[in-house]
C-alpha cells in the first residue's frame, strides 16, 4: 500500500513539474513565436502574444494533468517545446 502511495505522489510531482517548469518553457518559446508571426506593429504584436500566452500555459497545464502516464506528460512537453524552439530559431535566423 505504500508504493502505490508513494508512486501516485511521485507521479503528481513529476506531472507538477512537467506543469510548471515545461510549461512556462514552452509558453515563452510559443509567446515569441507568436510575437514573430503576427502581421501588426511590433508593440501590438507582443501585446497580443504576452495575453495569449497566459491561455497557452493553463492548456499544458490541463493537458500535462489529463494525460495517461507522467512519462507522457513529460515526453509531451519537452518534444512541443523542442519542436516549437527549433521553428522560433529558423524563424529567428530567417527574420
Amino acid at each position: 500500500m505504500t508504493t502505490i502511495t508513494w508512486r501516485y505522489r511521485g507521479g503528481v510531482t513529476v506531472r507538477a513539474v512537467a506543469a510548471i517548469g515545461g510549461g512556462y518553457v514552452f509558453t515563452s518559446i510559443a509567446s515569441a513565436l507568436i510575437a514573430l508571426a503576427l502581421p501588426m506593429s511590433r508593440a501590438d504584436a507582443v501585446t497580443t502574444a504576452t495575453l495569449l500566452s497566459f491561455v497557452v500555459y493553463t492548456c499544458i497545464i490541463l493537458w500535462v494533468f489529463a494525460t495517461s502516464s507522467a512519462l507522457r506528460a513529460c515526453v509531451g512537453v519537452i518534444a512541443s517545446s523542442a519542436v516549437l524552439g527549433a521553428l522560433l530559431w529558423f524563424v529567428g535566423r530567417t527574420a
